[in-house]
């Protein structure tokens, strides 16, 4: 059961971690570069440990408490309530993929670590002004509402909607939307395209599935000032709205964002120009490879110089500074 739990959660693009049993699990705690974000345990463990005695153990090793989610069979009332004080959230087995994975992303929304020097503070206005509202357009209810409570949270005004055509009949203009990639009917992507062609200037944020590169790419290009990967982390997205509000705001920032944009790609070699192009276009590294008749290595050493010649410390800012060079 845990490698197919596994196996979902890296398709939706977690790193996950596994383990054996309980010893197992302390054990990858305890090394610095396994931290977890949540727990996943079953209530019946080998050598009669529970999976609550687990979890227990695990937080006591972390800066902060994390969500944790205990899956059991048939157990009894008083199992149930110890599940509960402990603030645990409890599942049956077997577990439904979808529900699974949607209360995973409610979770990890909502989980606000309190070593507060890890968490971006908000500039909030001191002069009686209102922060900026946040319109949040994706058609799954947990997520909207895991979203607008972190929002609240930190300050914001919030205004949620399931689809794209619920927000354009609500008419609003000034704030920020954040809007989900895939939805039915009308996608994150035509709605962007919309607003541009209504000349309606809302800086907005796709979010996108997990390595979905060249969509990433196509929604910047129509109009979007940031994206953010699925799963979303909540320092993610405090990070990605005030980058999208302070740009958006700002001309003068705008163009020297652009400007310094173009000076880091323009340091790169004529190679890792047209690597820096192919990853954009979604390739990966093996098949970049093959497209140019080196080696994998050499593809990846020649990421590397690029990520470092641009300063971008992840994928998604190589795109934001690739389409602000544009």
């Amino acid at each position: 059961m845990r490698e197919t739990i596994k196996l979902l959660l890296d398709g939706e693009g977690h790193r996950t971690s596994v383990a054996v049993d309980g010893a197992s699990a302390l054990e990858l705690a305890a090394q610095e570069a396994t931290r977890p974000d949540l727990v996943i345990a079953d209530y019946n463990l080998p050598r009669d440990v529970n999976g609550l005695d687990i979890i227990a153990s695990l937080q006591s090793q972390l800066p902060h408490q994390i969500p944790a989610i205990v899956l059991t069979g048939d157990i009894s009332t008083d199992t149930l309530r110890e599940i509960a004080r402990h603030g645990f959230i409890h599942l049956n087995k077997p577990v439904k993929a979808q529900q699974l994975t949607r209360l995973i992303q409610r979770l990890l929304i909502k989980a606000v670590p309190s070593a507060l020097e890890n968490v971006p503070q908000l500039a909030l206005p001191l002069d009686g002004r209102k922060m900026p509202t946040v319109f949040v357009v994706d058609d799954d209810a947990a997520v909207r509402e895991a979203t607008r409570d972190l929002l609240r949270e930190n300050g914001y005004a919030v205004e949620v909607f399931a689809d794209g055509e619920a927000f354009l009949r609500a008419d609003r203009f000034e704030g920020c939307l954040l809007v989900d990639a895939r939805m039915p009917g009308m996608t994150g992507l035509e709605l962007i395209e919309r607003l541009k062609a209504d000349g309606r200037a809302l800086p907005t944020i796709m979010i996108t599935g997990s390595g979905d590169v060249p969509l990433a790419v196509e929604a910047m290009k129509a109009g979007a000032i940031d994206f953010i990967e699925k799963p979303i982390g909540h320092i993610d997205l405090l990070a990605s709205i005030e980058r999208a509000l302070d740009h958006s705001g700002d001309a003068l920032k705008l163009s020297q964002s652009q400007d310094t944009a173009r000076t880091r790609v323009a340091s790169l070699t004529a190679r890792q120009r047209q690597i820096m192009d192919l990853v954009l276009a979604g390739r990966p590294s093996k098949n970049i490879a093959a497209d140019l008749g080196i080696s994998q290595r050499t593809v990846d050493n020649h990421r590397a110089a690029i990520m470092k010649k641009t300063g971008s410390k992840s994928l998604p800012a190589l795109i934001r500074l690739a389409i602000a060079a544009a």
